[in-house]
């Protein structure tokens, strides 16, 4: 499943507006144990493949990638709302479902297995090329067998942390980092952003950035292009679809491939679970 682990610090709020209607967006798709009612009187081909209702939560927007076995006569589905998963169940007769997580009565989730099964593989390639067709400087070699995503902003002690601590795996040509930037905690973030990104070499500023950090950093750019203005748009609202609440944002694929995420800074002895073997 797509895994949060315990970042130690992160900074740089984004826009409160865009995090409010994404919330509001995912938790009206995720609410637990709300009943839906599916249309009467639906025939052919479909409804003999699948129950009425789950037509019903499909067009409601809610992703379904495969069914499994569940207690009590019911039908299990797993789904995706935006890039959370959520299990239906379905009453026999198939006009009716529950939407959230099923318990034993040892307080097990009984459906936690099969949906991380059904679940993980179709979420992780989603987001991996939503990652990929983001705006992001490289930094490391283009072959180095590892990729790791971090939201990064340039005035985010944190981020310069992480970039610091990275070097021995970026160096080893082991790691390539992605810096995803935004501007989100002081108002020349964007500036130095747009900075990097114009630059003739952007890896080359952003080593100037993080190298020079605590001097300042890179200089401001004077103005923000518009496309520049649009990537960083881009970036935040990813930023804000993929759950994080500040910088840095880190995502990688374990050693099983499945997406994993860390909010912040990782603790120290979670590098290697981050950035792999040294």
């Amino acid at each position: 499943m797509f895994a949060t682990g315990g970042g130690l610090a992160r900074c740089g709020a984004i826009r409160q507006e865009e995090i409010l209607k994404r919330l509001l967006r995912l938790l009206s798709m995720t609410l637990c144990a709300l009943l839906l009612a599916a249309p009467l009187g639906r025939a052919g081909a479909q409804a003999a493949e699948e129950p009425a209702v789950i037509a019903t939560v499909r067009g409601q927007g809610l992703e379904i990638l495969g069914s499994f076995d569940a207690p009590g006569g019911l039908r299990g589905y797993a789904g995706l709302a935006g890039d959370q998963p959520v299990a239906v169940y379905v009453t026999p007769d198939g006009r009716h479902a529950i939407i959230g997580a099923m318990i034993d009565a040892e307080g097990n989730d009984v459906g936690a297995e099969a949906m991380s099964k059904l679940v993980a593989g179709p979420m992780t390639d989603r987001i991996w090329t939503q990652l990929q067709n983001s705006h992001w400087v490289p930094d490391g070699k283009p072959d180095a067998p590892r990729i790791v995503y971090t939201f990064s902003d340039p005035n985010c002690p944190y981020c310069n942390r992480f970039w610091h601590e990275a070097r021995p795996w970026v160096d080893a040509g082991k790691v390539q980092l992605r810096h995803i930037l935004v501007g989100v905690i002081r108002p020349d973030s964007a500036p130095k952003a747009a900075a990097i990104f114009t630059a003739g070499h952007p890896e080359q500023a952003l080593h100037e950035n993080e190298e020079g950090y605590k001097q300042g950093g890179i200089k401001p750019a004077e103005s923000i292009p518009e496309k520049i203005q649009v990537w960083l748009d881009e970036n935040e609202l990813l930023m804000a679809d993929l759950g994080f609440r500040g910088t840095p944002g880190i995502l990688f694929k374990d050693a099983e491939g499945v997406l994993q995420k860390r909010n912040g800074m990782p603790r120290s002895g979670d590098l290697d679970t981050v950035l792999g073997p040294r």
